[in-house]
């Protein structure tokens, strides 16, 4: 674990992807991100599960890619190379078959911003920040995908702050921007996640597929997701379980 890693525990319906490389504040090798895709593989083959959390080890999430691994970059294409890999990290996660969640504590920035961006939701404590510096530290730049995502999750005026004055976002700017679900103290944090989790888990599983699948990027019709749900056996149950005043039983199904 010298090197770090990326550990992927599943617990019933529950998986967690926890980056472990804490003396770098969990920064990526391009190694762990060969690790988050097969971890998120792994989540995409278990069809029992119906959320998925990404967190970081020791008091922080994930402080970007290790700047060391730029310095075998040689041209342009390297970096082209770079983004590309990144992208595809990011839509994996994006893409998931389950809710995901990710838990911040500490800082989340560059590619690490990006992963907790491609989340549904996230919660934070108050010791958590949030940007991507470039402009002060590397002096490269984003994809336009994520210049996009970042947009959409902050708002234009607070993205072109992170990043043409270099800023770091506070835990309460990001809250008030609406990019977290919720804030916590550090002691209250699981206790906050296992609420969120709680709800997550009692949902609709269909209901919660078919409304991340229309948010995103179209995969397949609209109707055929839509058709999918309304032909369920959930929606089936659903229906006869609110008539009956009774909790719905949903199975996926």
């Amino acid at each position: 674990m010298s090197d770090g890693g990326v550990r992927l525990m599943i617990d019933e319906a529950v998986a967690t992807v926890v980056f472990d490389r804490p003396k770098m504040r969990n920064a990526l090798s391009m190694a762990m991100y060969d690790e988050l895709s097969a971890a998120c593989g792994r989540i995409v083959a278990a069809p029992e599960l119906r959320a998925a959390v990404f967190r970081g080890a020791n008091g922080a999430f994930v402080a970007g890619t290790d700047i060391a691994e730029f310095r075998g970059f040689k041209t342009g294409e390297d970096g082209v190379r770079y983004e590309a890999r990144l992208e595809r990290g990011v839509l994996e996660i994006e893409t998931l078959p389950v809710p995901t969640l990710a838990v911040i504590d500490g800082p989340a920035t560059g590619g690490g911003l990006m992963i907790a961006t491609a989340c549904d939701l996230r919660v934070a404590t108050s010791r958590s920040r949030f940007g991507a510096p470039i402009a002060r530290t590397l002096g490269n730049c984003l994809s336009r995908a994520n210049l996009m995502r970042l947009e959409r999750a902050f708002g234009q005026g607070r993205t072109r702050r992170m990043l043409l004055l270099a800023d770091l976002l506070d835990a309460g700017e990001a809250l008030a921007a609406g990019f977290l679900v919720a804030l916590a103290e550090p002691d209250a944090l699981e206790t906050r996640v296992a609420e969120i989790l709680g709800k997550l888990i009692a949902n609709a599983p269909l209901t919660l597929a078919a409304t991340r699948a229309l948010m995103g990027a179209p995969a397949e019709p609209d109707e055929q997701v839509i058709a999918r749900v309304y032909g369920s056996r959930d929606f089936n149950e659903g229906v006869e379980a609110f008539l009956a005043k009774r909790a719905p039983l949903w199975t996926g199904e």
